[in-house]
């Protein structure tokens, strides 16, 4: 599979991205600039984490009002997968992509360190790698990742299984709601969350528990 990776002025996740995708697929990715208004011919765009435009404003908003976006919201509704991660969960949010909305965290600091997140859903184009309740690791850091919405949108997104997944375990960082750490879209092709499993795929990081969302969306699952 072909991927790309978004590049935004102030994301600093990008390499960190290039590299977990490079690594799993044995193929690098192609970047694309934030004027772009088209994309290649690609079956995975991610947005990966930092503080595109300094989050002026809101996190994300700047960034969700770029060219680049109208070409992957074209993009995804097609049916091409894509991916945020942290700032990159924030953009597609603001850019209507999403449902709901990421708040200051609770404790209104910045929260950087490694929790446990529960799959929620492993029967998602991104989480076939897992298993349904599965316990994993994964290195979060934010200062905006405390996920909220209405009730009735809660109520939806949990009963259509876009709940991907969950904080586990009491390590919650931010207050979201539910526990909630990563959601997708109806359609089932464009996943947000906040925490960072790039920074978690080899024996060099401390372990690989992020790999195989990587695995599942690239379609490299080992048998």
């Amino acid at each position: 599979m072909k991927s790309a990776v978004v590049q935004l002025p102030g994301l600093n996740r990008d390499r960190d991205m290039i590299a977990a995708l490079t690594k799993i697929s044995g193929k690098a990715p192609v970047t694309i600039w934030q004027t772009e208004t088209e994309i290649p011919d690609v079956d995975l765009i991610v947005i990966p984490g930092g503080f595109s435009y300094g989050d002026y404003l809101r996190c994300g908003a700047i960034a969700a009002r770029m060219p680049v976006m109208q070409a992957i919201r074209e993009k995804a509704e097609k049916g091409v997968k894509v991916i945020g991660v942290c700032n990159g969960f924030q953009i597609l949010l603001e850019a209507g992509l999403l449902p709901g909305a990421l708040m200051r965290n609770a404790s209104l600091k910045f929260v950087c360190r490694e929790i446990k997140l529960e799959v929620v859903n492993a029967e998602t184009t991104f989480t076939e790698a897992y298993a349904k309740g599965q316990i994993i690791r994964c290195p979060v850091a934010h200062h905006d990742g405390n996920y909220f919405a209405d009730s009735e949108t809660i109520k939806a997104v949990e009963g259509n299984g876009q709940v991907v997944f969950r904080y586990a375990e009491g390590t919650n960082p931010n207050g979201s709601i539910n526990d909630i750490a990563g959601v997708i879209n109806a359609k089932g092709n464009v996943l947000g969350m906040m925490p960072h499993p790039e920074n978690l795929i080899e024996a060099a990081h401390g372990g690989d528990d992020g790999r195989g969302l990587f695995a599942s969306a690239l379609g490299v699952i080992a048998a």
